[in-house]
């Protein structure tokens, strides 16, 4: 029988079973099939995720909706460009999601991977729609690079990472594009930023190149529109910028912070344990540093968590059960903060 159909039927007779050693997560489910699918962001009100996808028909990551139950599953961007990193506002009335659409309706190709792995540095700008994807207009119109846009919790301020001022740093506006501001100004890749649950703190991932040799290695891939993700750590700093510094010192790449509901701990994924290969998983730590604990133990990809509205599940992005290799799903679990 084929690996989707019997994930389809488990699916439909009940959860799946965590891997050993997943004690804080139960009654998992898979709710994306094929495919590449990531980010997953939850609405306000706990029943409604954005994420991007690409489906096996699609060329380049578009921005689709569907139900916390896997159902509904339909696009709201335009199907131009590539798109990526949506998120709700407006109490669900409208989202916002960077694209490149306005650079034109064909796909940006994929970066060079033959000096190394590398980011793209697409040429996205924020732009804003109705829930449905309808009256899409740019929200922001730089040269370069904006993306990576979350909302502070009273919904009237948006954080995003931004190439405006010729570096990788974190911004914040309001949600009509008003009141710009820059929050880091150290070379380097700040990026990925989240609001605590207060409001009163701002967590990101970033890569400060150490030497004059990393620097130079940095600025020239920057000049080509390109990041190179190897080493990153996890940092947080006050939501007007003050304040900042590291929270985590592993080896490799640690990304896609979230705020655990008690404002005290932060989820995140990482592939310390062994920084060359492509096997991340979701650890929490606190805000000093310390506590580390694993959340993850799947041998594959696992990473992009949040925690829902009310704090009772996690959503995130996992290789785990893929019909092929390197397939990214979304899946759904309920936490068990005391297992």
């Amino acid at each position: 029988m084929p690996l989707t159909l019997v994930l389809v039927i488990a699916l439909t007779q009940g959860s799946l079973a965590p891997d050993s050693g997943e004690v804080h997560l139960r009654n998992l489910r898979q709710l994306t099939f094929g495919g590449q699918n990531a980010e997953a962001y939850f609405s306000a009100s706990g029943r409604l995720l954005i994420f991007q996808r690409q489906g096996p028909d699609e060329q380049c990551d578009q921005m689709y909706m569907m139900g916390t139950d896997g159902g509904g599953l339909h696009r709201v961007s335009s199907g131009r460009g590539r798109t990526t990193c949506g998120y709700f506002f407006d109490q669900d009335r409208r989202i916002f999601y960077s694209s490149t659409e306005h650079a034109g309706a064909a796909c940006p190709p994929r970066p060079d991977y033959s000096r190394g792995y590398v980011w793209a540095l697409y040429d996205y700008d924020i732009y804003t729609a109705d829930a449905d994807g309808s009256g899409a207009r740019r929200l922001t119109a730089n040269p370069g690079y904006d993306a990576e846009g979350t909302l502070s919790p009273d919904g009237k301020t948006i954080v995003f990472t931004s190439l405006r001022d010729g570096d990788l740093d974190i911004y914040t506006m309001r949600v009509d594009g008003s009141g710009l501001r820059r929050l880091t100004s150290v070379l380097g890749y700040d990026g990925g930023p989240f609001f605590s649950p207060d409001g009163k703190l701002i967590v990101y991932r970033a890569y400060h190149p150490p030497t004059a040799a990393d620097s130079a290695e940095y600025r020239s891939l920057l000049a080509q529109h390109l990041v190179r993700p190897l080493k990153m750590d996890l940092w947080v700093m006050n939501a007007d910028g003050s304040g900042q510094r590291q929270v985590t010192h592993l080896p490799g790449a640690s990304f896609a912070p979230y705020f655990h509901p008690d404002g005290k701990r932060i989820i995140f994924a990482s592939n310390y344990r062994n920084p060359e290969s492509r096997n991340f998983d979701l650890y929490l730590v606190d805000l000093r540093g310390g506590g580390l604990e694993q959340v993850t133990t799947s041998p594959e990809f696992d990473a992009f968590p949040m925690f829902s509205p009310d704090g009772r599940r996690l959503v995130w992005a996992s290789n785990r059960h893929g019909s092929v290799p390197h397939e990214t799903n979304i899946f759904i679990a309920d936490w068990v903060e005391q297992p």
